[in-house]
């Protein structure tokens, strides 16, 4: 991809990545993920993070075409994940002058990262602190644990630009055409969605600033609309429903707990629930399943019983909104087993442990296939999830 002007000054110069299959080694991402960077030109000329070293020729290459001949005077770092901070090293190598910026943790995760000495180099700055480039003044803001330690966002108060580290970001090249909430969101609750209270923070800081543009590390540059954005995050990392609606989600070996849980989302549409979303945990993506989880207000897991306990891909799924802080959300439940049903008490301790969850009086209970008695009580729970 070839590089585009953000403002007069400040320059893309970030790749897309479509040849990638799992991002972080576990997500899909069918149209792929960029990898932001960005150079702003001034009378002195900062890089604003590296890339991946997936695309490292390119990167270099969009990196020379934006310096047009000249030598950067810094890199600031603002997280030293790999996919953005994979060519540090080396164009600290091939630019003996540049002076890296970053704060204690960045350098002490650096030194982990590689052997390329650095020493005498280095720009340590602390919240607050200013970097100037002439017209443009860098005000470094803090973000630890979104969702890093060392991570920080940087404020050119020039052009009102937030250069936001990895908040704000979405899966998807640029070049994709698709509706941001999406895969924003899915990126937001599997990857940040465990620092709620430390989004939250950021947020408080980030508004006392005036912001015209958001810069992110992946997805688009956000110009239009910014209350939009901000107010999609407010609610994420606050784990309020953004929704009314249920999520069924299942694991089932033979079909029989699968069809109850069909039947359930069937009678939920038919009582006037107008967003029902149905996932089969076994086969669908999982991070999908965590996004709308989180994203509807109540949630129905029906799991057949295995070994004793959860079938595995139920017990995955749980132990993914365990880590990611799942909360505030009502739940049912839906067990099977022939000859004794415990999925229900083990799905139970899961959610008495999470916060603000509450677990509906009636659990279905399923003796190998459905029968009608048990479309009753799926209809007891229905009208429960209904009356909510």
């Amino acid at each position: 991809m070839s590089t585009f002007k953000v403002t007069d000054d400040i320059v893309y110069i970030g790749c897309n990545d479509r040849e990638i299959d799992l991002f972080e080694g576990q997500y899909v991402v069918p149209n792929g993920v960029s990898y932001n960077s960005y150079v702003i030109n001034d009378e002195k000329t900062a890089v604003m993070d590296t890339a991946d070293r997936r695309v490292s020729a390119e990167w270099f290459e969009n990196l020379k075409e934006a310096l047009g001949g000249k030598a950067p005077d810094y890199l600031v770092v603002s997280h030293m994940e790999p996919d953005h901070a994979s060519n540090i090293a080396k164009l600290a190598e091939m630019y003996p002058e540049v002076k890296i910026v970053g704060n204690a943790k960045t350098f002490a995760f650096y030194n982990q990262f590689f052997d390329f000495d650095i020493s005498g180099r280095q720009i340590v700055v602390k919240e607050g602190d200013v970097l100037d480039l002439g017209e443009h003044k860098l005000h470094f803001v803090f973000a630890p644990m979104v969702h890093w330690p060392e991570v920080m966002v940087t404020y050119d108060e020039k052009d009102r630009v937030l250069f936001s580290a990895d908040g704000f970001g979405k899966f998807g090249a640029l070049d994709t055409d698709e509706d941001w909430a999406c895969e924003a969101r899915r990126y937001y609750f599997n990857i940040v969605g465990k620092y709620g209270a430390q989004v939250q923070a950021l947020l408080k800081k980030a508004a006392s600033l005036d912001i015209n543009i958001i810069c992110p590390l992946h997805g688009p540059v956000l110009k239009e609309d910014l209350g939009y954005y901000i107010d999609k995050y407010n609610t994420w990392s606050s784990y309020k429903p953004e929704d009314k609606g249920v999520l069924v989600a299942y694991g089932s070996i033979y079909g029989n707990t699968a069809g109850a849980a069909k039947k359930l989302a069937e009678m939920l549409k038919e009582k006037g629930e107008e967003r029902v979303a149905v996932c089969d945990l076994a086969r669908d993506d999982m991070a999908e399943a965590l996004e709308d989880a989180f994203r509807y207000d109540c949630l129905v897991v029906a799991s057949s019983t295995y070994d004793g306990g959860l079938f595995p891909c139920v017990e995955d799924f749980l132990h993914h909104l365990k880590i990611k802080n799942y909360q505030s959300r009502k739940v049912g439940l839906i067990e099977n087993g022939t000859w004794a049903p415990m999925a229900g008490k083990a799905m139970k301790a899961y959610f008495e442990g999470m916060k603000n969850v509450s677990v509906f009086d009636t659990t279905v209970t399923i003796r190998s296939a459905l029968k009608e008695k048990d479309t009753e009580v799926i209809e007891k729970l229905a009208e429960e999830i209904i009356n909510r």
